[in-house]
């Protein structure tokens, strides 16, 4: 088995997605079995790759059942055209909010570019549409068939993304977390927050974690990044980082108006917290390209902003 698959047992198959070219930030997983099913594609870039893996796996054209991905995000779900296109069987699953945007993906697409910038084609390329008599949509909950008794119970887990759910394997009692927990780096076991704009909101965010909490999961499986057995633990650190994070742009607010400085800020104090994560230069600079502390830094500033205009 190539180093890019993991086998995790009980059929399920970690596969290192390779965003940008870089090893070990993004993750899908395929349970494999009567019904297989892909959670997360990775980005359109990494499309190829995936699909090379489940063959290796045994997924030819015509065998995958599922696609599901978590949320909408280009790392998350930049591929799922492509993968759509190359497995045709294949239903693909998103929550509500999310679905318009895989059938019409050019609203999406224009707004990744004015934001990632000469970066965009590099990191994610673009998400091809997916026909709309192919999805299936979440609301608030919801089942996905995994074939002999075995299923996904599927719930709406929003603050990271609006459009965010969890999935929990009845079988295995695995956890896929989406960005929902945040950025684990297995190296460290740090947990790192993900608070991008424009839909993060603290209080959302915490109500999902504690779902998450309470849905008695044996293993996290994060899509940043692999699985994770100190299922309470890791979620505890996750809210406390979340809050340091917050009141560290908070303090960062009050001292300047300048977002740049902002940020400045935040980096320096987060570097002087993490000593252990920033020992690697390679590692921080990869994480950064994933979840980068000024998209971070805004997107809390944004969630700030609206409680404060509705106060």
């Amino acid at each position: 088995m190539s180093q890019r698959i993991e086998d995790l047992g009980q059929e399920v198959f970690h596969i290192d997605t390779r965003m940008g070219g870089y090893d070990g930030i993004t993750s899908g997983y395929l349970i494999r079995g009567s019904r297989p099913c892909l959670i997360e594609t990775g980005t359109a870039r990494s499309a190829p790759v995936v699909v090379a893996a489940l063959a290796e796996l045994g997924i030819g054209p015509d065998d995958l059942a599922t696609i599901v991905v978590t949320h909408i995000h280009l790392d998350h779900a930049g591929g799922v055209g492509d993968i759509a296109g190359a497995f045709p069987h294949a239903q693909v699953v998103v929550q509500e909010k999310g679905a318009r945007h895989l059938v019409d993906p050019s609203r999406l697409m224009a707004s990744a570019h004015r934001v990632f910038g000469d970066t965009m084609d590099r990191l994610f390329g673009d998400l091809r549409p997916v026909p709309a008599e192919r999805l299936v949509t979440i609301a608030d909950v919801g089942t996905i068939d995994l074939g002999d008794g075995r299923n996904l119970a599927a719930f709406h887990n929003p603050g990271h993304a609006s459009h965010h759910v969890g999935l929990l394997d009845s079988q295995t009692g695995d956890l896929y977390t989406g960005d929902a927990a945040g950025v684990y780096v297995p190296e460290t076991a740090d947990v790192r927050p993900s608070t991008p704009p424009p839909d993060f909101d603290l209080e959302l965010t915490l109500s999902s974690l504690a779902r998450m909490q309470d849905a008695g999961a044996d293993r996290l499986l994060f899509s940043h990044f692999g699985p994770v057995t100190e299922v309470a633990d890791t979620l505890a650190r996750s809210r406390e980082e979340l809050l340091r994070w917050v009141d560290m742009v908070r303090n960062a607010r009050d001292a300047t108006p300048d977002l740049d400085h902002a940020v400045a800020m935040v980096r320096e104090r987060d570097r002087a917290l993490n000593a252990d994560f920033f020992s690697d230069a390679d590692r921080a600079a990869k994480f950064e390209e994933l979840s980068s502390t000024e998209a971070n830094v805004t997107g809390i500033l944004r969630w700030m902003e609206r409680v404060d205009q509705s106060a």
